[in-house]
């Protein structure tokens, strides 16, 4: 049959239409970052309830687009399904919003696809007021009674609307992933038929335990434990099947709110810190997230709720970055949406500004890598071992500790049992905070540790008595917990609640004093110790300094444990002085030696909006180096610093801190 040349030339202009259109959506695909790749997002979520009845009505590519061309970012997030279980767009699977106006999630993914920007959407996974409603599908609690808002995982919630909703937002709209709110942190302990015959099954426990303190209730929170990861891995695994360039986050798993290795396929790590004591929330989490092996990022709110809803400004911002940036993470930051999934274009010029400062140390920072001088050890065995819950967050103990060796100019890591394992002779000082339980097997590796030349420092009475099957009479031993003590330092003098110390015994070296008393004249025993152990030393205090300083930060305490650390670790590589507010954190990247100063001055603990951040110097700083370097500059204005170099150290000054600056050194 002779084809029409007319119609043969048609079809195959159609068809040349048809790879062109195909190509550019392969070339807008591949200019959009993974989020491995990605540095600086842009949150937005309003969790849908049923006030929401007209989702759309002013959304327009118009606002995306402005967003886009005021922040630049690589990736924006927005809202999807929320806590109320509704979701925000017109799903054909799932709960939709009570009305619509057109469809937002398919402008917003329009405008991001041809501006080459990733789009990820907000989903509340276990955490779902809606699906709770359904037959079998929320957890029980204890007394019976359904839980209000947590699912079951012996429910077939994720296969009848998690993953398929997933699939929807995959397949039908082309999204970039997910980012699993009200997850691990919203798992509660399961007491549904089903969950009962597994724990029975699966440990052989038959007195199933109602509440903290009862027997087998470190078992059965651990049962639960395991069944979210059974969740998580589960939907992954369903959704790469279908799905595969999908990513997916679940908020907080494998952070300190679950501090344990990574063992589901995740593709990259996140969480949301406070909106309130922000710097200090940070701090503990991106020194955390950088050990964990996944590319991650941490997300600010950009607004504070108490004592009312204000604005954070761009100063405030910044600092919040600048402490995530410093450990290598990528950096978002979180705005709400109106009810009607819009976005108040007005509150984005302080984002604007705030991206302009991550790009500035985006060459420098981005992935960078921490050098190991002090681990703090936030124990998963511990953790786990302790919390009324499956999954809470760090307690005041490694907080207290990490801030007070931060605000003594401290370069510091947090890391739990699988990060350090036979890798402790990296650090020259590991820190073991208050915990009441540590694994045998990791008790042994960290005296051995010592005994070929590591420095160990043991804090707080409970944890010095673990080790008093190794270590026997050589270290302190309390009995009578809850006793006020009175530390002194220097003249100064600080309560801390701790125990009596019923021995004492020689030592190399003891600091300060304890007394059970305020006054001058009365006895006095050590408050702390530092025995040689072979090689190495172990540093001794006999109080919770950690949660003490968490409680009633304050100089003499801070300068007591600053003592003990430069006597166990007196050859740090990094010293700066001139002032206590400023964070220093040492790191490698790109071939060069990074010394990161974030000005940590002011009440950011405790006030909710700062105004203006003073800026912290003149800094005197010295720097342990084998040979002299070619050159030392100031970033990220690229000054060229003077420097002198005696004895393997650099001695630099560095006039002040705005914010945050690094010294790089050639």
């Amino acid at each position: 049959m002779r084809i029409n040349p007319i119609i043969s030339g048609l079809v195959i202009f159609l068809l040349l239409i048809g790879e062109v259109h195909n190509a550019m959506a392969f070339d807008l695909h591949q200019h959009r970052l993974k989020r491995a790749d990605s540095y600086l997002g842009i949150h937005f979520d309003f969790h849908a309830g049923t006030d929401c009845t007209e989702v759309g009505k002013n959304t327009t590519p118009a606002m995306i687009e402005s967003i886009i061309n005021l922040v630049h970012p690589d990736y924006i997030q927005i809202d999807c399904k929320g806590h109320p279980g509704y979701s925000s767009y017109p799903t054909k699977v799932g709960n939709p919003a009570p009305g619509f106006i057109g469809d937002p999630l398919r402008i917003w993914r329009n405008v991001t696809e041809r501006n080459g920007v990733a789009l990820f959407v907000h989903y509340s996974g276990v955490r779902d007021a809606h699906a709770v409603l359904n037959p079998g599908w929320a957890a029980i609690n204890s007394n019976g009674k359904a839980d209000k808002i947590a699912i079951s995982f012996f429910s077939n919630y994720s296969d009848k609307l998690l993953i398929p909703q997933l699939r929807e937002l995959a397949s039908d709209y082309n999204i970039d992933g997910v980012w699993v709110d009200g997850d691990c942190v919203a798992v509660v302990p399961d007491y549904s038929a089903a969950a009962l015959k597994a724990f029975h099954d699966s440990t052989g426990i038959q007195d199933v335990p109602r509440k903290s303190g009862d027997q087998h209730w470190f078992e059965f929170l651990q049962f639960n434990r395991e069944c979210y990861r059974n969740y998580l891995r589960h939907n992954i695994n369903e959704l790469k099947k279908t799905n595969p360039n999908f990513q997916y986050c679940s908020n907080w798993a494998f952070t300190e709110y679950m501090p344990e290795p990574v063992s589901a396929k995740v593709d990259f790590l996140s969480g949301d810190f406070s909106s309130r004591n922000s710097v200090n929330a940070a701090r503990l989490s991106a020194r955390y997230l950088v050990r964990q092996g996944k590319p991650w990022d941490l997300m600010a709110w950009s607004f504070v709720n108490t004592p009312r809803r204000e604005q954070k400004t761009v100063e405030q911002l910044e600092r919040e970055a600048a402490v995530v940036l410093s450990q290598g993470g990528g950096f978002q930051v979180y705005f709400t949406q109106n009810r009607d999934g819009s976005v108040r274009l007005n509150e984005l010029p302080v984002m604007a500004e705030v991206a302009k400062f991550c790009r500035f140390r985006q060459k420098l920072c981005h992935h960078l890598e921490p050098v190991p001088q002090i681990a703090i050890i936030l124990s998963t065995a511990g953790t786990y071992r302790k919390t009324n819950r499956p999954f809470v967050k760090a307690g005041s103990a490694v907080h207290g500790v990490l801030q007070a060796l931060l605000e003594s100019q401290q370069s510091v890591d947090v890391v739990s049992e699988h990060q350090i394992i036979g890798r402790m002779t990296d650090y020259p000082l590991i820190v073991v905070p208050e915990w009441e339980y540590l694994e045998p097997a990791f008790k042994v590796e960290l005296v051995e540790y010592v005994k070929s030349g590591g420095n160990l420092l043991l804090l707080g009475p409970k944890t010095i008595a673990l080790f008093q099957g190794l270590l026997g009479e050589s270290i302190m031993g309390g009995k009578k917990s809850g006793v006020t003590n009175y530390v002194t330092n220097n003249g100064g003098l600080v309560s801390l609640l701790g125990e009596k110390n019923p021995k004492r015994f020689e030592r190399e070296a003891f600091f300060d004093k304890s007394q059970s008393t305020n006054s001058i004249i009365s006895s006095a025993q050590q408050a702390a110790s530092i025995i040689q152990l072979g090689k190495g030393k172990i540093g001794e205090i006999n109080f919770p300094i950690g949660t003490s300083y968490q409680d009633n930060p304050n100089e003499i305490t801070r300068q007591f444990l600053n003592n003990i650390v430069k006597e166990l670790f007196p050859d740090q590589m990094v010293d700066v002085m001139g002032s206590h507010d400023v964070d220093v954190s040492v790191a490698h990247n790109h071939g060069k030696l990074l010394v990161n100063l974030i000005n940590t001055s002011g009440p950011h603990s405790t006030q909710s909006i700062i105004e203006s951040i003073s800026p912290v110097g003149p800094l005197t700083i010295r720097i342990r180096q084998n040979k002299k370097p070619s050159k030392v500059t100031l970033e990220p204005s690229g000054k060229s610093l003077l420097f002198s170099y005696h004895h393997g150290r650099i001695i630099i000054n560095v006039p002040q801190v705005k914010i945050h600056e690094i010294v790089v050194v050639e």
